[in-house]
């Protein structure tokens, strides 16, 4: 299937797709997955030039990430239990539109419930908002720009974590 915005070819998932907890070892991968983001292109750029995740945040932060059968990295998350929020989720390009995204966020909730967590914080990419609030998130407010890393506001939003799982 083609992406009606490059034209580019997505990649399926080789084998199944299964969430685990990253090791210092997917530093340098999840670090070019945030800097080759194209939804970070143009006047968003600014924000993920230079950033890192590096092996001291993911030995201290409860990031996972989604890896196909033959362990490509497909996506990840980053999410920080006090005070409850999504720190980072990217999905590699190439696994866009295939349900990652969505997968992720159903181990974040389940994650969240786990540590008795009832709502996550969540500042949006702006063109990352719909996403959010298709997957239940409500938005409730409005970041401000912070310059000069991040040059517009942001929603913010709270996605509920179910008790029943």
């Amino acid at each position: 299937m083609s992406s009606h915005l490059t034209g580019a070819r997505r990649a399926a998932p080789v084998g199944p797709v299964r969430i685990r907890r990253a090791t210092v070892a997917d530093a340098k991968r999840l670090t070019a997955m945030v800097r080759r983001a194209r939804a970070y292109e143009g006047p968003y750029a600014a924000m993920v030039e230079g950033y890192r995740v590096g092996p001291d945040y993911i030995e201290s932060h409860a990031v996972h990430v989604a890896v196909d059968g033959g362990g490509a990295a497909l996506g990840f998350y980053a999410l920080v239990l006090d005070p409850p929020e999504l720190d980072l989720m990217f999905v590699a390009d190439r696994a866009q539109g295939l349900g990652i995204g969505r997968l992720l966020v159903g181990h974040l909730t389940g994650e969240a419930r786990r540590a008795g967590i009832d709502a996550v914080r969540v500042v949006s990419h702006p063109p990352s908002e719909g996403f959010y609030l298709s997957v239940g998130a409500r938005r409730v407010g409005t970041c401000p720009a912070n310059p000069p890393a991040v040059a517009w506001d942001r929603p913010e939003l709270v996605l509920p974590v179910a008790a029943d799982g």
